[in-house]
């Protein structure tokens, strides 16, 4: 039997939470939004490079996130 993969979603760079697009449970294709951050006035877009289920949340809005600061992780 496979052992299931966890995978991260990932900020690329430092930003605001603006909205969370997703909750525990939910399930998400690649290409999915699943986070809007915002950074110099410029709102940003977070999809998943993976197909999944959302494990954990790991941010909520107007939370400050750093490069590489996990966002979500998904089983896949």
């Amino acid at each position: 039997m496979a052992r299931e993969q966890r995978v991260d979603v990932v900020a690329e760079m430092v930003a605001n939470v603006l909205e969370v697009l997703v909750q525990p449970g939910a399930a998400v294709a690649v290409g999915d939004e699943v986070a809007l951050l915002e950074s110099m006035k410029m709102e940003i877009p977070v999809v998943a490079e993976h197909a999944g289920t959302v494990l954990a949340v790991k941010v909520a809005p107007g939370d400050v996130v750093q490069e590489g600061d996990v966002l979500i992780s998904l089983s896949a």
